[in-house]
């Protein structure tokens, strides 16, 4: 694994960021600029059916992204040595915040799937309350967590 990372370390981390970028910078979009400007559309039908459109295309990418942050994050972690490292405790602490943001991520993704199955049946109502969470509190809370995951990140490249 060190050889690997010797020799694709600036790929590797590269992915890595980037990975991140992607999740959180997602996240940052979705929440602050297109869901303000969904409010702007009246028709209920109209604005569901984007909002589910929206997360389907976010959730293309993200879901790669998460997946390449997490190979990226073992490769690094195990080549770096850091577990005989003072630096371990921040590396945990990354650990177990992208492990909880990668959980809260498995809720959205089940219910925006819910909200799509009831806007088929023409279920808006139900629809709108699976995805009003999303918004409101379960998207936010990755965002302050990728973003603390993030200077967690610098501390450990910093040292």
């Amino acid at each position: 694994m060190s050889e690997l990372f010797n020799n694709f370390s600036t790929l590797i981390i590269f992915l890595h960021v980037l990975s991140a970028i992607i999740w959180i910078g997602g996240m940052i979009v979705i929440r602050f600029a297109v869901h303000y400007s969904m409010q702007n559309i009246e028709e209920p039908k109209i604005k569901l059916g984007r909002t589910l459109e929206n997360l389907k295309r976010f959730f293309s990418m993200v879901i790669p992204s998460i997946i390449i942050l997490l190979i990226t994050a073992i490769i690094m972690i195990l080549s770096l040595g850091f577990k005989e490292t003072e630096l371990y405790k921040f590396v945990i602490a990354k650990e177990v915040i992208w492990t909880i943001m990668t959980i809260i991520f498995i809720v959205i993704y089940i219910k925006r799937n819910k909200a799509q199955k009831a806007f088929d049946n023409g279920d808006f109502t139900t629809a709108k309350n699976q995805l009003a969470p999303l918004a409101k509190y379960l998207i936010p809370i990755n965002i302050i967590l990728g973003l603390i995951a993030v200077i967690l990140g610098i501390t450990l490249r910093g040292f």
